[in-house]
């Protein structure tokens, strides 16, 4: 995010940050601040609110931070921008879509937003990555493959239950496990509230995203998930009210689903677009499921390391893309027999395929889907990488890329 905003803040008059609570979007943001307005504060909120045209702010960036606590600054920073605002003018942060904006203009053409996720394994100051993504998405020349590293099954575990949230990770953890419970509490307790839906049955929720979680790295049915919330009595939620539950998580950025593949004029038929279910953060995941980094490598929880070591390489492969303009889905044909876990497609169309698994060696019947997938759209495919969890980046025979996700970086 740091790279984007030293880029974007010299061009753009008005720049949204948008993600969870605790990514860190009001500390980035505000190292960049000649002017902060915190609208989570009463007091702060009423100085903006008798100041729409914000004629009193001085010279230099304004910081809106957690805007959507007063969604009318939203169009009142639009017709600043309309009126010929300077760039790096403005600066907003929000951990939620306002349910009731009504009349707020969408911002297109003069907010520029960009999402803010959780730190990826590279950004956690943990590894050396010697791999570049967008090497990997430039065409003509195949990416430089090569690097090692220390970093083993057991390091990744404890990344992926650590988190990406930068005043959590660093945590000891007992202090941590105990932060990412009650985050998911605050959630259900106070920013649901705050969003206008009052949860009348916690557990159910706590139910339900814990079945969200349990379906991670997967593209499980909605319908699916609301059989895993029924209760130990019988009793099971309404399909409204889970579609409800999945409608305001998506707008407090807890839910962060991969979308499925749909090029433009694409070969390949029979594409699935179901989501795959991903939470913000695997770590938060982890604990719904009440898993540690021991129990996950033991007999209870080894069913879960693939879908959340997924996660973790999910997380961090958006952020990347995200630097490098590109963006990230997934392919499935409907029937499932073929898939390939993550798709980036850059700015001018061409396509990484990237397939995640968990182990260090690779055989042929693990890149059998990238090889397809080069067969169908070779005009199109930058490069092919397996991600694992091996010590040695290196280029198989066939030309397949295969790299550990500790030295995948930028």
């Amino acid at each position: 995010m740091d790279h984007e905003l030293d880029e974007l803040l010299p061009l753009a008059p008005a720049l949204a940050l948008d993600g969870p609570k605790a990514v860190g979007k009001t500390d980035t943001a505000n190292r960049r601040a000649t002017t902060t307005w915190f609208l989570d504060d009463a007091a702060q909120r009423e100085v903006a609110r008798a100041d729409f045209s914000l004629a009193s702010v001085p010279p230099g960036t304004l910081l809106l931070d957690e805007w959507q606590q007063l969604p009318q600054v939203w169009d009142s920073v639009r017709r600043q921008v309309d009126a010929g605002a300077p760039a790096g003018r403005f600066l907003l942060t929000g951990s939620a879509t306002p349910v009731d904006a009504t009349g707020t203009h969408s911002g297109a053409g003069r907010v520029l937003s960009l999402r803010m996720r959780p730190m990826g394994l590279h950004e956690r100051g943990l590894v050396s990555p010697t791999v570049s993504l967008r090497d990997l998405l430039r065409v003509g020349r195949p990416a430089e493959i090569g690097g090692e590293t220390s970093f083993v099954l057991g390091d990744y575990v404890e990344a992926l239950t650590s988190s990406g949230f930068p005043g959590i990770m660093v945590a000891p953890g007992r202090l941590r496990r105990d932060l990412l419970d009650s985050y998911l509490t605050r959630i259900i307790d106070r920013d649901l509230p705050d969003q206008g839906y009052e949860v009348r049955r916690p557990e159910v929720l706590r139910r339900w995203l814990a079945a969200y979680a349990a379906a991670s790295s997967t593209t499980t049915s909605y319908s699916r998930l609301l059989d895993a919330t029924t209760g130990g009595d019988g009793t099971q939620p309404a399909k409204t009210t889970t579609i409800t539950y999945r409608d305001h998580l998506t707008r407090l950025w807890l839910l962060d689903p991969v979308p499925g593949w749909s090029p433009a004029n694409s070969p390949i038929r029979r594409l699935q677009q179901a989501p795959k279910h991903h939470l913000a953060d695997p770590a938060l995941a982890a604990r719904l499921l009440s898993l540690s980094a021991g129990s996950l490598l033991g007999p209870s929880g080894v069913h879960m390391m693939g879908p959340l070591f997924e996660s973790l390489v999910t997380l961090t492969v958006r952020v990347l893309a995200q630097a490098a303009e590109a963006t990230v889905s997934h392919l499935r044909l409907r029937g499932g027999e073929r898939e390939v876990d993550l798709i980036v497609e850059g700015v001018d169309g061409q396509v990484l395929g990237i397939e995640v698994k968990l182990a260090a060696d690779v055989q042929d019947s693990d890149v059998r889907h990238l090889t397809w997938l080069r067969e169908q759209v070779p005009e199109r495919v930058s490069d092919l990488v397996v991600v694992t969890t091996g010590t040695a980046a290196y280029r198989r025979a066939d030309g397949v890329a295969v790299v550990p996700l500790a030295l995948l970086g930028l």
